[in-house]
């Protein structure tokens, strides 16, 4: 799979369980695979969320696949960090690194967590063109207390789609978030390509 994944048609929209097969076939391979294209996004978005969060409690990473984004946060001190993913064979990469107070399979368009739980979720590269859709964003606000913060991105194809920004857009009319910060820079060095991170805070 290295050399063939990272590719345009990766980002395109497709069934759940496309998703699941690419990544089950990609997770042995993943963490190599990244690192040698220049994946800059799990940094950029926790150094984010890290300008802005406060008190204390568990933050989750949401669609956390191989652990990159755990190992982002942890080492800035955001701790403690549980983890969720719908595709087991990237949590059966991530468990053994012990980055994860708490690390469980979840199903699609699920999110079984009590309301306010987590003072931060994190969901980096997650709710995107060819991943999850735009409405999971209605499931991460909804598992946010008031106050609560998501940190996610957008990579330069899902800002060209359009319907995620809409989507969110239509959370910010409504009055029940808002964008506490938000840049475009680096994602991937060798496509290459970039991703917009930003911090979202529930009203």
């Amino acid at each position: 799979m290295t050399g063939t994944v990272l590719k345009p048609q990766l980002w395109t929209e497709r069934p759940v369980e496309e998703t699941l097969a690419v990544y089950t076939d990609w997770a042995a391979q993943y963490d190599a695979d990244v690192e040698a294209r220049g994946y800059h996004t799990p940094a950029r978005v926790a150094e984010m969320l890290a300008r802005h969060i406060g008190g204390t409690g568990p933050i989750l990473d949401f669609g956390c696949g191989t652990g990159l984004s755990g190992v982002a946060l942890r080492a800035l001190g955001l701790e403690p960090v549980h983890g969720t993913d719908i595709t087991p064979a990237m949590v059966d990469i991530a468990e053994p690194k012990g980055i994860y107070e708490k690390l469980w399979v979840s199903e699609p368009g699920v999110l079984d967590v009590p309301a306010g739980l987590y003072r931060a979720i994190i969901a980096t590269g997650v709710v995107s063109l060819g991943a999850a859709p735009a409405e999971t964003m209605d499931l991460l606000f909804d598992a946010l207390g008031p106050g609560g913060l998501l940190a996610m991105s957008f990579n330069d194809p899902t800002l060209a789609h359009g319907g995620y920004d809409a989507h969110l857009q239509s959370h910010i009319d409504a009055g029940t978030v808002r964008v506490l910060e938000r840049a475009h820079g680096p994602h991937l060095d060798d496509v290459p390509m970039g991703s917009d991170v930003m911090v979202i805070a529930k009203a």
